[in-house]
């Protein structure tokens, strides 16, 4: 095997290995749509502002096979 083959090779799989890896969703600390709109709807409530309409609850959530990576 050539030295160009075996660097051409390696970058390829390394590229292939990243893009896999950063497919999903990682789970952290913002608020979903719903959860804000909840929040900004009890703010308005305390202030005694007109309230907002009342969001929908959010559908559930599937998982997705490469959640495992993550």
């Amino acid at each position: 095997m050539h030295a160009g083959t075996l660097i051409r090779t390696t970058l390829l799989l390394a590229a292939v290995g990243v893009a896999v890896t950063a497919c999903g969703r990682r789970p952290g600390t913002l608020d979903t749509p719903y959860e804000a709109a909840r929040d900004a709807r009890e703010e308005a409530r305390r202030n005694d502002q007109p309230l907002p309409p009342a969001p929908k609850p959010p559908v559930q959530d599937r998982k997705f096979f490469l959640d495992g990576l993550i």
